[in-house]
């Protein structure tokens, strides 16, 4: 009994943590993804947990620290979390909610139709800013694999904190909206495939036999959902027919759970999985109710996913120059490297100068997706990557995506004082070009 005590204290330890974190980012109107995640690390066993250490260290031999409230110090230092079970499982939970959100967001109809536009400004997006990673991770790492893995972290955007932001700003029902959420798509579309090839590689320890086995795998099973989505829409429709609130949440988180489990089991990534299952989700009458019913669901595990980032994150790899370089040398490189596709982007929509730079503006955020393949590589220490070359990434990816949430959210918010200064600038650069010239 004392162990279930000790884990729902936990557990309870964990929810008012994220609580916290999102009232003080609600205050300072900031995205939560960063908060959660530095509550997880503040907590954790390398910083929280470490206090006694570190006072003593201080201290010195031969001082009493009973004097000092030595036993209130190590009182909270034995509140630190360590991850557990039910932290871990929590954390898969708001993955597969996350991308299965997603995937409701998508119908294969909708892609259809708009798929000249969002092909190219997505190919844009791709060309640029994945091009750009790959070049930086190779001149961090030296190698294929570590380089393809940085260059998913500094190439997708976060669309779970571009999305609310619209919304948060107004701008969803604004012109600039079409084009990010046509590219977003497109990035969604495409980081599925690249995590499951991801997944394969790292967790292939090296052995190209066994890894092209599991890229076969990973492909097939996408292929198979493929076909589910495309066929399936009527079986997935009959799923949900109930007039109970309970049953149509249990049946769906039931199916998603089920498929992303047997995904994850085959090698594959279990949120592509959910991805193409919220897909299949979003051809039935039914996604108003599954939006309304799981959104609390789905940030209530995400907020764990994020905080369970901070909590296996030793902030003392930050001190280290190679990470802090590599920090700095991503987000000069490609924050301007985003707000050049999400401009010519937005040239695509044939939107203004003002709206195509929003465009660029908005896509610069970083989030959710940099975090999962960061935690694709952390689990493939030792077997695809070097502990050394997995730690070192997964420190660049969290300290990364802390940099480009906070920078990414201020552009949008103050977006109107950029644009004062910029936009000028691009007309008159747009109107001396189309000048005819006087020869």
């Amino acid at each position: 009994m004392a162990a279930e005590s000790t884990a729902l204290i936990d557990a309870g330890v964990l929810f008012a943590t994220v609580a916290l974190a999102g009232v003080v980012a609600n205050r300072i109107n900031q995205s939560v993804i960063p908060f959660y995640i530095l509550g997880g690390i503040l907590l954790g066993p390398y910083v929280l947990g470490e206090l006694p250490e570190v006072v003593e260290d201080v201290a010195g031999p031969g001082i009493d620290l009973s004097l000092f409230g030595y036993d209130l110090i190590e009182a909270v230092g034995a509140v630190a979390l360590a991850e557990t079970d039910f932290i871990h499982l929590g954390a898969e939970l708001g993955i597969v909610l996350l991308l299965f959100f997603l995937g409701l967001e998508f119908n294969l109809e909708r892609l259809i139709a708009a798929r000249d536009r969002i092909g190219k400004a997505g190919t844009v997006d791709l060309a640029i800013n994945f091009g750009v990673g790959l070049v930086l991770g190779w001149l961090l790492f030296r190698a294929f694999l570590p380089a393809f893995l940085a260059a998913g972290v500094v190439y997708i955007s976060s669309s779970a904190i571009i999305t609310k932001s619209l919304i948060d700003l107004g701008w969803i029902a604004n012109d600039e909206a079409d084009p990010m959420l046509g590219t977003l798509v497109y990035e969604d579309l495409f980081i599925a495939v690249y995590l499951a090839i991801a997944t394969a590689l790292v967790m292939g320890g090296g052995d190209v036999g066994e890894a092209l086995g599991q890229i076969g795998v990973a492909v097939g099973f996408i292929l198979a959902l493929l076909v589910v989505v495309y066929v399936g829409t009527s079986w997935f429709q009959r799923s949900l027919e109930t007039d109970s609130h309970e049953f149509l949440v249990l049946r769906a988180l039931g199916i998603t759970t089920l498929v992303s489990g047997a995904a994850l089991a085959l090698g594959v990534s279990e949120a592509v999985a959910a991805f193409f299952v919220g897909m299949a989700f979003s051809a039935t009458d039914h996604v108003h109710d599954l939006e309304n019913l799981l959104e609390p669901v789905r940030d209530t595990f995400a907020a764990v996913f994020f905080f369970w980032i901070g909590l296996i994150t030793d902030p003392g790899v930050f001190l280290d120059a190679f990470v802090l370089a590599a920090i700095a040398a991503a987000v000069v490189l490609t924050a301007p490297s985003k707000l050049v596709s999400g401009y010519l982007g937005g040239r695509i929509y044939d939107l203004s100068e003002r709206r195509s730079l929003r465009v660029g503006l908005g896509m610069t955020t970083r989030g959710e997706f940099s975090l999962i393949i960061a935690s694709i590589a952390i689990g493939g220490a030792g077997i695809g990557l070097t502990e050394g070359t997995a730690e070192a990434l997964y420190a660049f990816a969290v300290g990364y995506v802390l940099v480009m949430s906070i920078l990414g959210t201020t552009l949008m918010q103050y977006s109107s004082e950029i644009e004062s200064v910029v936009v000028p600038r691009l007309e008159a650069r747009h109107e001396t070009t189309a000048r005819p010239s006087d020869d």
